[in-house]
């Protein structure tokens, strides 16, 4: 997420919703490396992936979904990234992923953004992999 511009930024807001990566390894990607703080539970409170976490937000329906905008206690940063209408696109949240803080730094241009988000998805394929497997849980 180096040297982001605000075109760039505006460039991945109007990002088409799609997932190129692999579902089938981003569930086995998930299951290793997200599960343990979040999971995929419907409306219904029915658990489709992870195993009832909560350290972490619901993963459902995060395709195009507001950044910052599930019924989660979210860090101050990220709630204010979402406010500027992003979105979790494919490249948000590879970039997001693999550098929470970095990313929120880059994306708000200051330097103290914080994520409460600590782990990182050490592989742009995983990343791309998870986002395609949770594309699959969207409505």
């Amino acid at each position: 997420m180096k040297n982001l511009t605000l075109a760039g930024v505006f460039a991945v807001l109007a990002a088409p919703v799609m997932a190129e990566g692999d579902a089938a390894a981003g569930e086995e990607a998930f299951g290793r490396q997200c599960v343990s703080c979040h999971i995929v539970a419907d409306g219904d409170g029915n658990v489709l992936a992870g195993r009832r976490a909560r350290t972490g937000p619901n993963l459902y329906n995060l395709v195009a979904r507001g950044i910052g905008t599930a019924d989660f206690d979210y860090g101050d940063s990220i709630v204010e990234y979402g406010a500027t209408g992003a979105t979790w696109t494919e490249e948000a949240f590879v970039g997001y992923v693999m550098d929470p803080t970095g990313y929120l730094r880059e994306a708000l241009d200051d330097r103290r953004a914080r994520a409460k988000m600590s782990f990182q998805v050490r592989s742009a394929d995983d990343a791309a992999n998870i986002y395609a497997y949770l594309a699959t849980f969207a409505e």
